[in-house]
């Protein structure tokens, strides 16, 4: 299933070092030691991936979708076939969306959390994350999931974010979540997409410090260079094949 188009605040490339100091979060990269540096995504369709190299990938798969609205939560768990070998690694991923009238407080916070925690509770899972946009007037509610999902996970258990480019390089809203990873997402951007593919060639780092450790791209939006040593998660539009992996490992190792 296709992704959303992300958009991507325009980001000036006249920043300048003293702009780029770093901003932390209670991050720890030890419990995402064990996630493998290349993650497949797998969207909501049949997926077969049993072909992979455990040892080399792992897949972050769409467990459910959240769907915050006026009522309360209701949680729709992944209806399509997912198959791999029982060595494979997984990231159990929650989308979180909200109607229009959704009423955004703590307590939808916490229903939402734990139905997080709950899609994570299963065998082969390490760990958790969340795909979710949220605009400036939900970051509060955003904020409060994360809190309650942090407190009800065990303490090693990772907890991943998708996260906007616009919020690695020029907002500070992340700072403090507790998170061990913030994906920038590097398609489906939008306006601004030029800026930010020029700003990344002039190698300049991410702002949020959650960031600098993956990256977040598409198959069918190739990049011709790419930061290494981070842990690339990669969307496919279509199912992924023996060949289609080859393809991406032969993109990737052009990039060192």
């Amino acid at each position: 299933m296709e992704r959303p188009v992300r958009l991507a605040a325009t980001v000036l490339l006249t920043f300048t070092l003293a702009s780029l100091h770093s901003h932390g979060s209670p991050s720890s990269p030890q419990h995402m030691a064990g996630i493998p540096r290349l993650m497949l995504w797998a969207w909501e369709r049949p997926e077969d991936l049993r072909f992979i190299d455990p040892d080399r990938a792992g897949v972050a798969f769409l467990a459910g979708t959240a769907r915050v609205g006026d009522k309360g939560l209701d949680f729709r768990p992944r209806l399509q076939p997912l198959r791999v070998s029982p060595q494979t690694k997984l990231l159990a991923v929650v989308r979180i969306e909200k109607s229009s009238n959704a009423v955004l407080n703590s307590i939808q916070a916490a229903r939402t959390a734990t139905a997080i925690a709950r899609a994570g509770a299963q065998p082969q899972i390490l760990g958790v994350q969340i795909d979710f946009d949220a605009t400036q007037s939900e970051r509060a509610f955003y904020r409060d999931v994360l809190t309650d999902l942090r407190k009800q996970l065990p303490p090693s258990t990772p907890i991943s974010i998708t996260a906007l480019t616009s919020w690695c390089i020029g907002d500070d809203w992340m700072t403090g979540l507790p998170i061990d990873e913030a994906v920038p997402m590097l398609f489906r951007m939008g306006s601004g997409t030029n800026e930010v593919v020029s700003w990344m060639k002039s190698g300049h780092e991410f702002r949020q410090l959650a960031c600098r450790d993956s990256l977040g791209i598409s198959t069918d939006e190739p990049w011709k260079a790419l930061p290494s040593g981070r842990r690339v998660y990669v969307f496919s539009p279509s199912p992924w094949t023996e060949r289609s992996l080859a393809v991406l490992r032969w993109e990737m190792h052009s990039w060192q």
